[in-house]
Formats: C-alpha cells, sequence, structure tokens
C-alpha cells in the first residue's frame, strides 16, 4: 500500500538528496542527541517502536517503489527525480531488507542532554543517501522520549514530597494518564501512554496497553479503576445528585471507586452529600472513595476540600507530623495538571500541613501533548562520512557552525557514548578506546537485534 511505503514515509526534500551528496561518498554517518532543552536529562525511550512498525524486514518491493514512482512524478512534476535505482538496488541485493545499521542506547536508559543516543550508518557503499532518508522516522522518537522525559520528571517531583510528608510505597498509581482523548491520533496515544506506563501504572488510554503488547511484550502495562464522568452523574439531576453517588457505592462495593464531584457544588457535595448522607455507607464499604474535583484553581479548591473532608471523617497525623484522610477517603485531581501544577498543588499542601498521600493526579494535555521537539531540542545530523577514492576508502569528520546559532552547532566524527564513572561522555571512535560503547546495536540489515521487554526498560 502506497500509505505503509518506507520510500514515502520521509520528507519531501529528502527525495533528491541522493544526488547532492560528493560523488565519491560511500558510507554517510549521522547521529542523534538532545541539544538542550527544558529538562536536563532525557529518558530514552520508543525506537524499538518505530524499528518494528516501520523498517524491520522486507520493507521494500517492486510494487511499492512502482506505486512511489508514480506518486513522486505528480508530486515534483518530475517523473525523473526519484532514486529508483537506488530503491531497486535494495530489492535486489537486499531482498527489501533496509541496509543500514542502528546503534541506541538501552532503551529506559536516561542521558544528560548534549550526548549521543543513538547512530546510523548504511552498510551499502552504493547506497550513501539511505542514512539520512530515514531521519524523518527515526526522529520521531522525539515523541515517546520526551513523554518519558516529562512523567519521569512527574514522578520525580511526586516521590519528594511523599518521601517528605507520607508514605512513598505508592508511587507508581499516583500520576494517571487522562490522555487518550487530547491525543492527535490512536498511534500517538499508543506510544505517548505506553511512555508514561515506563514510569508509572495507573492509565485511561488502553491503546498504550496494546502498544505495550505488540511492540514490548508486556501483556498488561497499566491499571486502572471504575469511575464517573459529568454525564454518568448529571444525567441524574441535579435535585438526585446524592442518588447518583449512592449508586456509584453499590455498584462498585470493592476497591477502588473514583467520583467526579463538582458538577454543581464540590464543597456541597464533599460535606453534605459524601461527609453526611453517605459517610456511613462510604465508611462501611469494603474500598476506598475517591473524589474527584475538576474546576477552579487547583491548590484552594483541594486545601478546602482537605479541610471539609477532614471534618466529616477525620484521620491522622503520620509520624512526619502531616495530616493524612481517613483511609476510605482520597482525592484526585484531574484538571489542569502539568509538572508546574503538581510541584504547586504538593508545594501548598506540605505548607497546610497535609501529607502527599492524600492525593493522586490525573494528567491529559500535560502529560501527551504540551510539548514539541523542541521541548528537548531533538536533532539528527550527519556528523562523518566515507570517501572512496581509488580502492581506498577514508572516513572525515562532517559538522555545521552557524554564526548566527551556536546552539545549533553539531558533533563531527563516528560518534559513541562511553561512561566515565557514573557520567556518560560522546566522544569519537578513535578516543578513549578502553571504553565500551554504551550504543548497542539494535537494526542491522532490516533485523532487529534487541528485543527489549517493558520490565527491563523500567528496570533501567
Amino acid at each position: 500500500m502506497v500509505e505503509d511505503s518506507i520510500i514515502l514515509k520521509t520528507d519531501s526534500y529528502k527525495v533528491s538528496h541522493y544526488r547532492q551528496y560528493p560523488p565519491d561518498a560511500t558510507k554517510v554517518f549521522s547521529y542523534y542527541e538532545s541539544r538542550g532543552g527544558l529538562y536536563p536529562e532525557t529518558l530514552f525511550f520508543g525506537l524499538q517502536y518505530i524499528l518494528k512498525r516501520h523498517l524491520v524486514g522486507e520493507v521494500v518491493t517492486s510494487h511499492k517503489i512502482q506505486e512511489a514512482e508514480g506518486l513522486l512524478a505528480q508530486h515534483f512534476g518530475d517523473p525523473g527525480l526519484a532514486n529508483l535505482q537506488g530503491w531497486r538496488r535494495i530489492v535486489e541485493h537486499h531482498n527489501g531488507r533496509l541496509p543500514v545499521e542502528i546503534r541506541a542506547v538501552p532503551e529506559g536508559t536516561v542521558v544528560p542532554n548534549h550526548n549521543v543516543l543513538m547512530t546510523v550508518v548504511n552498510t551499502d557503499r552504493e547506497l550513501p543517501w539511505l542514512t539520512n532518508y530515514l531521519e524523518t522516522l527515526l526522529c520521531q522518537v522525539w515523541y515517546p522520549s520526551t513523554v518519558a522525559t516529562l512523567s519521569r520528571v512527574n514522578k520525580r517531583t511526586i516521590l519528594r514530597y511523599l518521601e517528605e510528608t507520607g508514605d512513598s510505597a505508592g508511587i507508581d498509581f499516583k500520576l494517571h494518564d487522562f490522555g487518550y482523548r487530547g491525543s492527535t491520533s490512536d498511534e500517538s496515544a499508543g506510544i505517548g501512554g505506553l511512555a508514561h506506563l515506563v514510569n508509572f501504572r495507573g492509565t485511561d488510554t488502553i491503546a498504550a496497553l496494546v502498544t505495550a503488547r505488540h511492540y514490548y511484550g508486556e501483556p498488561m502495562a497499566g491499571h486502572s479503576i471504575p469511575a464517573a464522568e459529568h454525564s454518568t452523574i448529571t444525567s441524574w439531576g441535579q435535585d438526585r445528585e446524592s442518588a447518583a453517588y449512592r449508586n456509584m457505592l453499590r455498584q462498585f462495593p470493592t476497591g477502588l471507586v473514583a467520583v467526579v464531584s463538582d458538577s454543581y457544588d464540590i464543597y456541597a457535595a464533599c460535606g453534605d452529600i459524601w461527609g453526611e448522607e453517605l459517610r456511613q455507607e462510604v465508611l462501611d464499604r469494603d474500598g476506598v472513595l475517591v473524589i474527584r474535583p475538576d474546576s477552579g484553581d487547583p491548590p484552594t479548591v483541594i486545601a478546602r476540600m482537605l479541610d471539609i473532608l477532614w471534618g466529616r471523617f477525620g484521620g491522622t497525623t503520620n509520624l512526619k507530623g502531616y495530616k493524612v484522610l481517613h483511609s476510605k477517603v482520597r482525592i484526585i485531581q484531574g484538571d489542569g495538571i502539568d509538572p508546574a501544577m503538581i510541584n504547586l498543588i504538593l508545594g501548598s499542601m506540605k505548607a497546610g500541613g497535609w501529607s502527599a498521600d492524600n492525593i493522586a493526579f490525573g494528567s491529559g494535555g500535560g502529560l501527551l501533548q504540551k510539548m514539541d521537539r523542541d521541548t528537548q531540542q531533538f536533532a539528527f545530523k550527519c556528523s562523518a562520512i566515507e570517501i572512496t577514492s581509488g580502492g581506498d576508502a577514508h572516513w572525515r569528520p562532517v559538522m555545521k557552525r552557524p554564526v548566527t546559532d551556536d546552539g545549533k552547532a553539531s558533533k563531527g566524527g563516528q560518534l559513541k557514548l562511553v561512561r566515565v564513572g557514573e557520567d556518560f561522555q560522546t566522544c569519537q571512535y578513535a578516543e578513549l578506546r578502553h571504553l565500551d560503547n554504551e550504543l548497542v546495536p539494535v537494526f542491522r540489515n532490516g533485523e532487529l537485534l534487541e528485543d527489549w521487554t517493558l520490565d527491563e526498560v523500567r528496570e533501567r
């Protein structure tokens, strides 16, 4: 199918690049890195998905070449621009498998920015153009890596407050993915949602579970609970709000259940309905009621809710000196949640004497959408080229040094990533020869060389 052709999964201008390299070029070596960005470290994740989805196996066929030829001829108005000879060579000499080698840091590794994360080089000297032809697809690892990085930042913030004010044992379920509906596609929800599950175990993005099964060998990557939405509460009518809540308790008599309670008056719901009319049912129920506000200024609303619920249900003061609500009642804040808001809410709670044990978070757009490739300033650049002349092949470094922007300067040479003590360092192949390259071969000539499980990624 045209829509599943590797020949067409690139930027238009790359179609003509095979004519633009030096005529004696035989290999192109490129690398991928975070050149800086919002967070000082990057959690690398998602390349395996891209490799399995787009690059593994016999991805070039004569039929796909023919289809691409017609489309590109129309696109450019030039029937001779597409590199038909190059693609036919892949079919005839490589059985349709892409002759490139990709090395990468093992997924789940956290690497300080400005270090190489992945390298790509062609293995067929007749096809030096192929390396950067694949840039467009490979660059898209920016998205799961950025989600995983941001999710990890959130985890570290929540964990810090739990360690200061409560119990860190429940950290895996303190940030729940609400981002499915806000994603740009089902595919992005799947890989973005899975990137979050590298750090946490709670999600409402079922697409992430499917992606985990298919691409990372994980039968069940995350979990959820029964929860109400506004339609299931407001459909009862305002005069029967308490009946809607009682129905939730009786329909789900055990375990955790989350009930959105701000359809009318969140404070009356906490005090008059949950805290008086239904109080005994909440206490008698074999599980925990999680009350969800969904409007207003989160720190302000949560502070007042905590005071009301403490007055109705009571609680304890833990050994760290912070108040914890009765074990039958908790809060989840799922509106407006991003790293800054999580820090603001937990800081406000701590200042008010409340333990972080009282709350969990749900995040949608702030988890899967409020980012782009520049959040971590990801870039894919050529750093070395092999020139073959008179049968003699030699490598020379390639780099750019824009006088207008030092931040866009690129690295030169065949690059590797090494560990010097506890630190990562990027250097050229000829340097620090006694240290192993931390970039391991993950793909070569159409074959996946490593098949990480989600458990392995999480462990790293």
